[in-house]
């Protein structure tokens, strides 16, 4: 159909010949072919690009009315709030996206550990998977202090100190990144301009990247077959179906209902019961008055409850400093995943019970550490943070044993032949 509106459109077909409009639109769309089993997992995919253009566009729409300045960044959140027209569904469309973005992302990213996506021929396509989260994680911390409510001063306080735990250079390079000797005005224009500008552009690039590897070596599926091995006389492969219209259309369903949800949670339960908004952040920033609980917003909260699990010093060394090596390492484990997992096969469902007990045991150890990290240190026991890290990093530190010791069930060739 496109190809015909290019050669029937004379404006068309003029731009078709100095712009690829017709290859790109066969590349990515009508001639690539993924998998014809996807299922709910890969919904998630799709959801990230949906609020990734939410966050974009209500984040430009917020840059229109916010001031960036230490005396009026709050009173300008409260002007759009209270006197802009649709102020405060804008300003609850990206705040309420900020927690929905990592959300879907971290479903994205269980759906890689769950069907090996990581593995070959998909190394480069995690990595840049990785970066993404990493930028993302940059880009969500440097909005949360914009508000500049008194969560977000204290956050971002408690955060940059850690940065100044870094031995010989740590002090001078927290002076350097808050431009100031104090988190202050300064700090919050620069965190302003990286936040719409820099780590949007990088975001931006990495996610196209993503895409350009995704549709290279083709997408993963629940049985962890290879389809491109498979193909018919005219070079298309026998398990996979064109993504448009097939997929295209398939996805609308779960944006549909996503979106409805969305906005449910936008209407009704903005502060999400106080994870999504803090109730220090309704109070302006006072470096006079601590919160009774710092704690930053869930997003990251399993790694904040690693941060505070070292709590002895090592080596003539802070404990902070080795709670921000902790909390680091765990990030930076996730990108080595293609050559940790030792396994023949990609997927869960032909993996061993090893496999299967770890990735159970990970995925309580993340949710459990994201409860405790919401709390305060003394809400638990002491030993339980420091116990459940251990178990999120013996997910990653053993895989190369227990998935070369355990039995693999063999994986088909097709995906008619699997489940």
């Amino acid at each position: 159909m496109a190809s015909r509106l290019l050669k029937g459109h004379r404006f068309l077909r003029w731009v078709n010949e100095r712009l690829p409009l017709e290859k790109a639109y066969k590349t990515h769309m009508s001639e690539y072919y993924a998998p014809r089993n996807f299922n709910f997992w890969y919904y998630f995919g799709i959801l990230s690009m949906v609020v990734l253009f939410i966050q974009f566009v209500s984040g430009i729409w917020l840059t229109m009315q916010y001031t960036p300045d230490a005396e009026h960044a709050f009173d300008s959140i409260e002007y759009i709030m209270r006197d802009v027209s649709a102020g405060w569904f804008i300003r609850y469309m990206h705040e309420v996206g900020a927690s929905f973005f990592f959300i879907v992302v971290y479903l994205h990213i269980f759906r890689g550990l769950l069907y090996g996506s990581y593995k070959e021929p998909r190394e480069l396509l995690w990595l840049i998977g990785v970066a993404i989260y990493i930028v993302l994680m940059m880009e969500g911390f440097l909005g949360y202090m914009l508000p500049w409510g008194n969560m977000s001063y204290w956050g971002a306080k408690v955060v940059l100190s850690l940065i100044g735990a870094i031995p010989y250079i740590g002090e001078s390079l927290q002076v350097w990144i808050q431009g100031d000797y104090q988190v202050s005005g300064v700090t919050l224009s620069r965190f302003f301009a990286l936040h719409v500008t820099l780590i949007p552009i990088l975001l931006i690039g990495l996610v196209f990247l993503h895409i350009i590897a995704l549709h290279q070596v083709g997408s993963n599926n629940p049985e962890g077959i290879e389809i491109k091995l498979v193909k018919n006389k005219d070079g298309v492969p026998l398990d996979g179906i064109p993504f448009h219209p097939y997929y295209t259309v398939h996805d609308l369903i779960p944006i549909v209902v996503f979106l409805i949800l969305f906005f449910g949670v936008i209407f009704y339960y903005p502060d999400g019961g106080g994870y999504f908004l803090e109730p220090p952040n309704f109070l302006p920033a006072d470096n006079l008055s601590t919160p009774e609980h710092i704690a930053p917003v869930w997003y990251y909260t399993p790694f904040y409850a690693m941060l505070r699990a070292i709590s002895f010093d090592f080596l003539g060394i802070s404990a902070k400093f080795w709670g921000l090596v902790v909390m680091s390492g765990a990030i930076g484990l996730v990108a080595f995943l293609p050559w940790l997992d030792r396994s023949p096969a990609k997927s869960m469902r032909y993996k061993g019970w090893a496999s299967r007990i770890m990735l159970a045991l990970f995925t309580i150890s993340f949710v459990t550490l994201g409860v405790l990290g919401a709390h305060p240190s003394d809400w638990m026991p002491f030993w339980m943070a420091p116990f459940f890290t251990l178990i999120y990093f013996a997910y990653f530190l053993g895989m190369p044993f227990y998935t070369s010791l355990e039995n693999s069930k063999p994986v088909p060739q097709r995906i008619s032949s699997g489940r």
